[in-house]
């Protein structure tokens, strides 16, 4: 009974995180309490050990000799030193939403009371004038197939109109958009033209106008900002090379600052040598980003021999760069190519920032990634996920197979339903994370999550879509509105940040640091030259570190054994998911703690057991971004099934990478620990049931308020001679029709008409009486628009021999 009540009295005090002082008290009274029950010698020897041990622990000075200062040598004999681009990678960009999820207790009224994310009428007028008339210029088939390039009407569109300076100030002539908005031009033009949205993309993302924005000098805005803006200066961002891709700080180009003729004129800047690859826009760009290595042997510079990775701005008329060749990125004909640059000799005034700039070109690389892959990335897949959920829906539900729609078979309502939920929780996502950009952070971890599960969830919505569609979607031609999206699936997926590197390395391990609340702190006091000052923080991050996993072993625990249903949330429909979401939190951070405590530096290789982790933060931040949008939305119930959806869904992916740790954690009786303090009565079921799955795949089949927001935000044509506009159009009268339809079924069945063609059936029904000649009218307009619908595209047998210039 004695220990029994040891045990509560500790896990009360941990579960509510008690300070040391408490936890010394509170075991000085438990002591003074059982010591009549123990024999004296006993007692007193508790007495001796505990005393000493709590003047140690209650008295800094004292903890620091004897305790930290040991700790803190054997830290960094096992801590491998940072290297300066680890370090600034660890230490750029802000923490939110993720930091929250990393506490183990998140802050949900924080997180619902935040203003929902809206466009200002100056933006939202661009996306209903300019945007909706540029979507209506680009016609796909034509610039994928023929042109291989956007039309030069449509350049000039872009240059007058200022698409390339969206995210400049209005003073420097830009549009000056939120993110949001920028978010949502892409969005919209993506789901038009890969091509096109690309295109306007990247000059709005990392590139020359970010960093001036950040880092330049007021000379270079004042001169550069007002033509990116006009677009008479194209930009393009060089930083990939043959040697480094994923491993972006190992490139090899270098810059060495030396004297040399510049206009005519003796100077001292910095003589270049390069090769790049993949660098859109590069073939048409006019001004050129460049990262690269620097080195000032001669100190002509400043103090340092190797500087580091610096930023600098080139035009490309600058002599000894070769520029303009193309790659072919899977057909997908937006500006992409190579450039190389052989004793290129520039200003120390290029770069970035100026000379007082060098070799601070990885922070700002890593600050500016941060924010440019939380928007453009994400707004493309985004945009893709609902044109293939507004396209086969409707096609499921045109198209027959068995006498039956299609979408109607529930072999087709898994993969609608997929797409659905999918497509929800991706708009969920890409609002929350534009919205935090717009309040000033720079989400570091949280643009890995966005980046990685947005581009993931388009290529597993638009790989339904193409199962959906079958054969129509294979059949590339003017009336396919799938076939290019799927085959610029692996771009976005390879892009700022290979997916594989994105969730084994980064989503985890810069999260695991730069979101717990004392890994960082650990981390810097460890590095701290000065000694005195880094034992003190050391001090301090350790005891707190030890106390904070002790609190959320405390309440992993508690939360495993009652489901999480007694934790205090926000009331309403979606209590019960966020009383799940926090105790997966807390689950998690334990996991993470374990991982990093018995692992140690080991973790950073255990790639496998990062990219589980980093499914189970990717996941908590997906459903709180969806919980977020639904409350935004105002709790509609037509928007309740879509909810539940996602977050079974990622509930089931959180369950499944739980199991691969248990499964795989290299200390075998840790793993057991772990799995009986965060699920001590086994696995909860999670995933969408099969009913859920219906209601979910419903919305995708019939036009409705729900299917409207859903797909909100693409380019929707009324034309009947645009594939979309055709799909809505037939959805209609295809639903118009089916209750005539079922009139002349239930008379087939009863005898009252004899079973025959489409034709014959009509007639027979309208001479029976069965249906009247207007209702006739209605079906065979429905038939005709159906069959309009499932036609594919076919061309000469000389099609690709006369490189399809055909009319």
């Amino acid at each position: 009974m004695t220990l029994l009540l040891v045990v509560i009295i500790s896990w009360l005090l941990a579960y509510f995180r008690a300070g040391l002082r408490l936890w010394t008290a509170t075991a000085f009274v438990v002591l003074w309490c059982i010591a009549p029950l123990g024999g004296g010698i006993g007692s007193l020897l508790v007495w001796v050990l505990a005393v000493p041990l709590a003047f140690i622990l209650n008295f800094p000075t004292t903890r620091r000799a004897i305790l930290s200062s040991p700790l803190l040598k054997l830290f960094k004999k096992m801590l491998p030193p940072l290297s300066d681009t680890e370090r600034e990678a660890l230490e750029s960009g802000t923490v939110g939403w993720d930091g929250e999820l990393f506490s183990g207790s998140p802050d949900w009224k924080k997180l619902l009371s935040l203003p929902v994310p809206q466009l200002t009428p100056t933006e939202q007028a661009f996306l209903d004038g300019q945007v909706e008339e540029l979507c209506r210029m680009l016609d796909d088939w034509q610039i994928v197939e023929l042109d291989r390039d956007l039309p030069p009407e449509v350049w000039q569109y872009l240059k007058q109109q200022g698409f390339f300076g969206m995210i400049i100030p209005t003073g420097y002539g830009g549009l000056g958009f939120s993110v949001l908005a920028h978010s949502q031009v892409i969005m919209k033009i993506a789901s038009r033209s890969v091509t096109g949205a690309v295109t306007v993309m990247v000059p709005n993302s990392l590139g020359p106008a970010e960093l001036l924005l950040h880092y330049g000098t007021q000379a270079q805005k004042d001169h550069y900002l007002p033509l990116l803006a006009r677009g008479q200066e194209i930009p393009c961002f060089a930083l990939t090379g043959p040697e480094a891709g994923s491993d972006a700080a190992a490139i090899h180009d270098r810059g060495v600052v030396c004297r040399g003729i510049f206009e005519g004129q003796e100077i001292v800047g910095i003589r270049l040598n390069w090769e790049k690859r993949y660098i859109t826009l590069g073939p048409v760009a006019t001004l050129l980003g460049l990262a690269f290595k620097l080195s000032d042997p001669e100190h002509l510079l400043g103090d340092r021999t190797e500087p580091g990775i610096t930023l600098a701005l080139i035009p490309v008329t600058t002599p000894g760069i070769s520029i303009g060749t193309r790659h072919v990125p899977l057909d997908i004909p937006f500006q992409n190519g190579p450039n190389w640059g052989r004793d290129v000799f520039i200003p120390l005034e290029w770069i970035i920032g100026g000379p007082e700039r060098a070799g601070q070109g990885w922070r700002m690389l890593m600050e500016c990634l941060g924010v440019g892959r939380s928007i453009s990335l994400p707004a493309l897949s985004t945009g893709a996920g609902k044109l293939a959920c507004r396209a086969s829906g409707a096609y499921a539900r045109i198209r027959r197979q068995f006498k039956l729609p299609i979408g109607h078979l529930e072999g087709i309502e898994e993969p609608l339903a997929r797409m659905a939920g999918l497509t929800y929780q991706m708009e969920a996502a890409r609002v929350m994370t534009c919205a935090a950009v717009d309040r000033g952070e720079k989400p570091s971890v949280v643009s890995a999550i966005v980046k990685y599960s947005l581009t993931e969830g388009m290529r597993r919505v638009v790989n339904d879509a193409m199962d959906v569609q079958g054969g129509s979607a294979i059949s590339l031609g003017p009336r396919n509105l799938l076939g290019r999206l799927y085959q610029a699936i692996p771009i976005g997926i390879t892009v700022e940040g290979a997916n594989i590197l994105t969730r084994s390395m980064i989503i985890f391990g810069q999260g695991a640091v730069r979101c717990h609340p004392y890994v960082l702190r650990e981390i810097r006091a460890v590095a701290d030259s000065d000694q005195a000052a880094g034992l003190i923080e050391f001090d301090r991050a350790f005891f707190g570190h030890c106390g904070f996993t002790i609190s959320t072993a405390a309440r992993a625990l508690w939360l495993g054994l009652t489901g999480g249903r007694l934790l205090e949330v926000p009331d309403g429909p979606c209590k019960r998911l966020l009383q799940i979401t926090s105790r997966l939190s807390t689950a998690f951070v334990l996991a993470a703690d374990m991982s990093m405590i018995i692992i140690g530096s080991g973790l950073k290789r255990r790639e496998k057991l990062s990219g589980r982790l980093a499914d189970i933060l990717s996941n908590l931040y997906l459903v709180s971004a969806a919980i977020k949008q639904f409350e935004d939305h105002g709790r509609p119930d037509d928007e309740l099934p879509l909810l539940e959806w996602a977050c079974a869904n990622s509930f089931r992916a959180i369950q499944l990478a739980f199991e691969g740790i248990f499964a795989n954690f290299p200390n075998r009786p840790a793993a057991l620990l772990l799995r009986l303090l965060t699920f001590p009565l086994g696995m909860p079921a999670f995933a969408p049931s099969d009913r859920l799955g219906h209601q979910v795949a419903a919305i995708l089949l019939s036009p409705s308020v729900v299917r409207d927001r859903l797909t909100a935000g693409i380019y929707t044509p009324t034309d009947i001679n645009e594939p979309l506009g055709r799909l809505d159009d037939a959805l209609a009268k295809v639903i118009a029709a089916e209750a005539v339809e079922k009139k002349m079924r239930d008379a087939v069945k009863g005898k009252r008409i004899a079973a025959g063609s489409d034709e014959q059936l009509l007639q027979e029904a309208v001479l029976s009486g069965v249906i009247t000649a207007g209702e006739s009218e209605i079906v065979a307009i429905s038939q005709d628009a159906r069959q309009e619908v499932i036609r594919v595209d076919d061309f000469p047998a000389d099609y690709w021999r006369t490189g399809g210039d055909h009319e």
